[in-house]
């Protein structure tokens, strides 16, 4: 089948669409491994990524729920809502800001902290073994984006 043409640009290739349909395979493989590790220990992927974000942000452990809502794409009323699951099984705490008693700052209970870093240890596993193949897709994808003719930045 031809490449067809896609607005402002060339042609997607039908190698392009092959990577690509192989690389969302690859992560939908990892989502899926994370599905059901999460789901062994009684959490939702949500609520996984909800005490990932507050662990993994850059200079502190503790978020707004703004901030939370941010990292994880979704309203502030879904991330309030997620707060209270977590805070009602002991994995998170909410304190009221000092200077502003109406900003809540949310951060992991050392219970939280034990389960996520059981979580993270098996992802880590997961991605050691399925990064490579990742990492190769998407380099080849990054490659193909470029075109023929466009040189390679170092």
């Amino acid at each position: 089948m031809p490449a067809k043409e896609k607005p402002g640009g060339r042609a997607v290739t039908t190698a392009e669409y092959e990577m690509l349909a192989s690389f969302r395979y690859a992560l939908r493989q990892f989502l899926r491994f994370s599905e059901n590790v999460v789901g062994r220990v009684g959490l939702t992927p949500q609520q996984h990524q909800a005490l990932l974000a507050i662990r993994g942000f850059p200079g502190r452990e503790q978020l707004t729920i703004g901030e939370l809502a941010e990292r994880l794409q979704i309203k502030h009323n879904s991330a309030v809502g997620l707060v209270d699951r977590l805070v009602n099984r002991h994995l998170m705490v909410r304190r009221a800001a000092s200077a502003d008693r109406r900003q809540v700052y949310v951060s992991l209970t050392p219970r939280g902290a034990r389960v996520l870093e059981r979580l993270t240890a098996m992802h880590r596993e997961e991605i050691r073994r399925v990064g490579p193949g990742i990492g190769l897709l998407l380099r080849r994808l990054t490659v193909a984006k470029r075109g023929p003719g466009v040189k390679r930045r170092r």
